[in-house]
């Protein structure tokens, strides 16, 4: 299994599931959808509304690194739009377009990639000036699996806090392609 043939079906099904999260909240709770943008789950977390942004950044950040390719200017665009998120939250229907957006580059990237050589070397630096010396299968297991999961799952966090109905089904939508016929729990 290659880099990509792991990060682009889990950037794929995630996304997926967390674009379905936020519909189901805009659907259990519409006129509060949007104020749900700014919810945390504590005071020194970012709000919903970044960790939407930065699971749309760690996809697609993860992708240019595989494709061993600079980041471009809509990724640090997206990248501060999330930082900023807690004073400028926006609308459920522009996290769902990140969503979206991310979900289409994903997708048009995924044919191109080959997933590179697995040792061929990342260099991660993080805006603290830190920088690290990994190999290529090191950053996809160790560092963009958990960086996306962190953030989507916090996203699922939040929700649940706030009252939105989310339950196992919703975490793992994808698999439901994958259930025998006729083993569903009948209810």
């Amino acid at each position: 299994m290659t880099p990509a043939d792991f990060l682009v079906p889990t950037y794929v099904q995630m996304l997926t599931a967390l674009a379905g999260w936020l519909d189901k909240a805009q659907a259990q709770a519409p006129e509060q959808a949007d104020a749900l943008l700014s919810a945390r789950l504590v005071p020194d977390m970012f709000p919903l509304s970044t960790q939407v942004r930065f699971a749309c950044v760690q996809a697609q950040e993860g992708l240019f690194r595989l494709w061993d390719e600079a980041f471009p200017p809509a990724l640090t665009e997206l990248l501060d739009e999330g930082r900023n998120a807690g004073e400028a939250p926006g609308t459920m229907a522009q996290a769902r377009t990140r969503i979206e957006e991310t979900l289409s580059l994903v997708r048009s990237l995924s044919g191109d990639l080959d997933g590179g050589a697995p040792d061929r070397a990342v260099a991660h630096e993080l805006p603290t000036g830190m920088i690290f010396d990994l190999t290529l299968d090191q950053y996809v297991r160790d560092w963009a699996i958990g960086q996306f999961y962190f953030h989507v799952m916090t996203a699922y966090a939040i929700l649940r806090h706030r009252g939105i109905e989310l339950g196992k089904a919703d975490y793992v939508a994808h698999m439901f392609a994958y259930l025998r016929p006729g083993t569903a729990p009948q209810g």
